[in-house]
């Protein structure tokens, strides 16, 4: 028996004309509401030790380093009786790309807004604490137990969208093909399940792998899509019964390489991708989704699977610099300078995926990878004139990145390998990317604050004989397959039977594929930022933490590397939102400017 709590808060936090948060692209902005947004609060608690963990959900694209800040401090000065830190509160994202942008303190990922938007951030913390402070304000004796179900393989829920890199991993055998694409992502959900003293379903937590991406880039409708639309029939079901209180989330998976959509309808245009769901309304595919998933949800609910959880509960994170990771031998086939470097980001990232939404424009993409080219072996033949610190520097830069066309440097703000980026040979006009590139560069001169993460955190709960591992990254099918298996190598001597996957968590820098993915430089892999030993990076730093939550408490010895910086509000204030029209038209006119300018001298 444990003492559980849950609560659900508003974060509908919508600015019209700001932009949306998942496919990056200038257009797809806020301009209606669809359906309202939620964040869904778990509290566990263990009566015999008071240790309590408390798990968030929200129906947004990511968690960042700012919402936890913000949350924490909130709670600390309106509700310090609740005692939560780091360690034991883990917030996560469902990742609809149909949710708000601008709530982030790093700057890549508010080009799109364009800037930083404090009534956005500030809506979802508030409704985030909102849902804590339901959830401890009804913490009730309730029994815990999981449950899992697979989906089958003919409901048309879930499909792989990166077969070329998905079949590039050796244990992959057979390989899949387009027709048995859906058969290449983990298809299993599971659902933890809380019952009361009197016997009534009380909530439940589930985990399945698909991407919210049933709205397309062209969407303008804040909205949760397939995985809210799962809750909202889900919660409905239970109200329907006469439990009102009911509380589900429908969690995100290994979705890194896993769509919705699996129609090809050539007639959309190009950067809309010409792929949509079950249906050409996009909104009627992410409801008929969602009704695959809530659907399944409640045959496992109504099964007889389920096992009890008992034991303790414990909790530990750790933060980690990843710019700097040797990976263990064993998770590298024995190499053993296998290591991560400064974020940077791939061409392949740019020009999207062709499922989910293509990015810049191909004829851009190919003029890129030749300037890109140029850039790699003018730094090669420079560092070897240079000084030994530059040189090493280099050759580990392009050594730990392998096969990835470097864009963008995001640790150390460049472009193209400079940091002048007002100097950039792409033109502001061809991609309002650049352009919003040269704009934050000018608002940015004064500081040296990253444009992503570098420090980011990972943590363990542990209920009983389950385990929640909580990472800021979108992982691949096959690269959530193995660092699963290697958590749970690592943590059966403590007697966990059941690790569970929670991507999303706390913070965000990216995607997170294997290895061998990473060498096909598709999408995923353009967006794996810490170089091909990333997942290698991530399993080594796991199974630390890990590790020690196989002593006793007072036994543990943590050695973080660095803690996430702090923004200023004068740093903040330099990226502030702007209105979309005039800041796109402003940043036209003066590059158009800028350029006649040049020809003219």
């Amino acid at each position: 028996m444990y003492l559980t709590g849950t609560g659900k808060g508003d974060i509908t936090a919508f600015v019209k004309g700001a932009g949306m948060l998942g496919y990056g692209l200038h257009y797809n902005t806020m301009e209606e509401i669809a359906t309202s947004l939620s964040a869904r609060a778990f509290i566990f608690k263990d009566p015999n030790t008071g240790r309590k963990i408390c798990f968030v959900n929200c129906e947004i694209c990511f968690i960042t380093v700012a919402i936890k800040k913000g949350v924490l401090k909130t709670l600390e000065r309106k509700h310090p009786a609740f005692s939560y830190d780091e360690d034991n509160l883990m917030l996560t994202a469902q990742h609809t790309h149909a949710g708000p942008g601008g709530y982030s303190y790093y700057g890549l990922y508010n080009l799109s807004v364009p800037g930083f938007v404090m009534e956005i951030y500030k809506k979802i913390v508030e409704g985030i604490v909102e849902a804590i402070v339901m959830a401890e304000n009804n913490i009730k004796p309730s029994e815990l137990s999981v449950a899992t179900g697979v989906f089958e393989a003919d409901k048309q829920v879930a499909y792989n969208r990166s077969i070329e890199g998905y079949n590039l991993n050796p244990e992959v055998n057979p390989k899949i093909t387009f027709e048995t694409r859906h058969l290449g992502l983990d298809r299993e959900m599971t659902l933890l399940k809380i019952t009361g003293e009197d016997g009534k379903d009380r909530g439940s937590i589930n985990w399945f792998a698909v991407h919210p991406t049933s709205l397309p880039n062209t969407n303008h409708k804040l909205c949760y899509d397939n995985k809210g639309f799962a809750a909202e029939y889900l919660e409905k079901h239970f109200a329907d019964q006469g439990n009102s209180d009911y509380l589900g989330a429908f969690a995100q998976g290994t979705c890194g390489d896993v769509t919705p959509r699996f129609v090809y309808h050539p007639v959309y245009p190009f950067q809309r991708g010409q792929w949509e769901g079950k249906y050409p309304d996009d909104m009627e595919s992410a409801k008929f989704n969602g009704q695959l998933q809530y659907e399944k949800a409640i045959e496992i609910t109504g099964s007889k699977n389920f096992t009890p959880i008992n034991g303790a509960i414990d909790y530990e994170l750790m933060f980690v610099n990843f710019t700097d990771v040797t990976a263990d031998p064993k998770f590298t086939n024995g190499n053993t300078h296998a290591q991560t470097d400064k974020a940077a980001l791939g061409i392949a990232f740019f020009a999207g995926t062709k499922v989910d939404g293509p990015g810049m424009h191909p004829a851009l993409v190919g003029f890129l990878k030749v300037v890109i080219t140029g850039v790699k072996h003018f730094e090669k033949f420079r560092a070897n004139f240079s000084g030994p610190e530059y040189k090493k520097i280099i050759e580990r830069k392009y050594r730990v990145h392998g096969k990835k066309k470097i864009l963008i440097e995001s640790n150390t703000q460049r472009i193209l390998g400079t940091k002048l980026i007002d100097k950039l040979v792409a033109p502001a006009w061809a991609d309002p990317a650049i352009a919003a590139f040269k704009f934050f560069y000018r608002k940015s001169r004064s500081t040296k604050k990253p444009w992503t993460p570098k420090i980011l955190p990972l943590q363990i709960f542990i209920i009983g004989d389950i385990a929640l591992a909580g990472f800021p990254f979108e992982i691949t099918t096959i690269g959530g397959k193995r660092l699963r298996e290697s958590l749970q190598e690592t943590l059966a001597p403590r007697g966990i039977t059941k690790v569970i996957l929670c991507p999303y968590a706390n913070g965000y820098s990216g995607y997170m594929t294997t290895y061998e993915e990473y060498q096909g430089q598709i999408y995923e892999g353009g967006h794996t930022v810490f170089g091909e030993w990333s997942l290698a990076a991530l399993q080594t730093k796991f199974e630390v933490l890990a590790k020690e939550m196989l002593k006793p408490k007072e036994e543990r010895k943590f050695s973080h590397d660095a803690i996430p910086p702090d923004f200023t509000e004068e740093e903040l204030s330099q990226f502030p939102f702007y209105k979309r029209a005039w800041y796109i038209r402003q940043e036209l006119i003066r590059a158009r400017k800028m350029e006649r300018k040049d020809l003219v001298s």
